[in-house]
């Protein structure tokens, strides 16, 4: 089999030199499926993953299992994932009772979410966007006392399904405020996928201006409408370091209506190697593990560099390597 293609690099003056891709697709590019799909393909997954060279993974969350079933068998996960030396192993915990269960099962980091807007808080938060960001205060203190690093998302960023655009300020004010708390990075959601390189560019530098560091700033972009790449590019271009991405594009937010999958992790890392810039991420095995788990789920992930360089001869046995016994079950 001939080499697989890759990007011819052109970089471009002024972008950062290597940028943090941290990969959702275990917890956030799962949690919406409507197959089960079984611990032993979840821990595989986070396996292949930081075989690929990921050291920034969100691998579960500890969400009660009747607001989100898929997840349900976060502790087993996190039992059965060895991770490797100086690789991030975060779980998403929605209170003080799911950092409790987190540190249980012997997770050392953890993320919180808030809403922008008081519609998301009440659908996705069971609560007020007030109070889902006492709530993410709270768990950030909890954590920080044990020495427990927190990341913060702040959803509905860009825009909102029910309510529509969204006030910058009360986006900024939120990243502000779980800033304030301790919070090391503030990612910033694009849950519904509607921004476009002007918003993207309003929204980063008002958040800056609100206090939060250039290094302390991330982008959640889901590509609803085929604009992550172009977010991306703009924040760039503002210095902004990193981004979050799922593997194969997989993920919606099972709260926000109309949104789709999120900046599938290969279409990333084909456009930051175009530019120059370093991942530490192998393209090759990326797809290779998306072409894995479609095969074991029986679905088609949407990613198109993956599906692309399938067709180009990717060869996906891994020699040595056994595929889990389990099909995902229908639920």
């Amino acid at each position: 089999m001939s080499a697989l293609p890759s990007p011819r690099v052109e970089p471009e003056a002024g972008l950062p030199t290597r940028v943090t891709v941290y990969e959702v697709g275990p917890r956030d590019g799962l949690q919406a499926e409507t197959d089960i799909i079984p611990s032993s393909v979840k821990a595989e997954l986070c396996r292949r993953l930081y075989a690929a060279g990921s050291r920034d993974l969100e691998i579960t969350s500890f969400v009660p299992p009747t607001w989100v079933p898929q997840l349900a068998d976060a502790a087993q996960v996190v039992a059965d994932v060895e991770v490797p030396s100086g690789a991030r192993a975060v779980a998403l915990v929605p209170n003080l009772r799911g950092l409790e269960r987190a540190i249980e099962a012997g997770v050392r980091e953890v993320a919180v979410v808030v809403s922008a807007t008081e519609s998301f808080a009440k659908a996705n938060l069971n609560t007020t966007r007030a109070g889902a960001i006492d709530r993410a205060v709270e768990v950030i203190a909890a954590a920080g006392a044990q020495g427990i690093p927190v990341r913060g998302y702040v959803s509905m960023a860009f825009g909102d399904p029910w309510e529509g655009q969204v006030d910058t300020a009360s986006v900024t004010s939120a990243a502000a405020e779980l800033h304030a708390a301790g919070a090391r990075t503030i990612a910033l959601g694009d849950t519904i996928g509607v921004s476009t390189p002007g918003l993207t560019t309003r929204v980063v530098n008002e958040t800056l201006a609100a206090g939060i560091p250039l290094d302390g700033i991330a982008l959640h972009l889901h590509d609803t409408y085929g604009q992550s790449l172009a977010n991306v590019l703009a924040a760039l271009r503002l210095g902004v370091a990193e981004f979050d991405a799922s593997v194969g594009g997989l993920g919606r937010c099972p709260y926000a209506k109309g949104a789709t999958g999120n900046l599938a992790t290969e279409d990333l890392v084909w456009m930051l190697h175009g530019l120059g810039i370093e991942t530490g991420l192998d393209l090759g095995a990326l797809a290779a593990t998306t072409e894995w788990l479609s095969r074991v789920r029986g679905t088609r992930a949407p990613s198109n560099v993956a599906r692309a360089l399938a067709a180009a001869g990717l060869d996906t046995a891994e020699p040595g390597r056994p595929e889990p016994a389990q099909k995902a079950a229908t639920a």
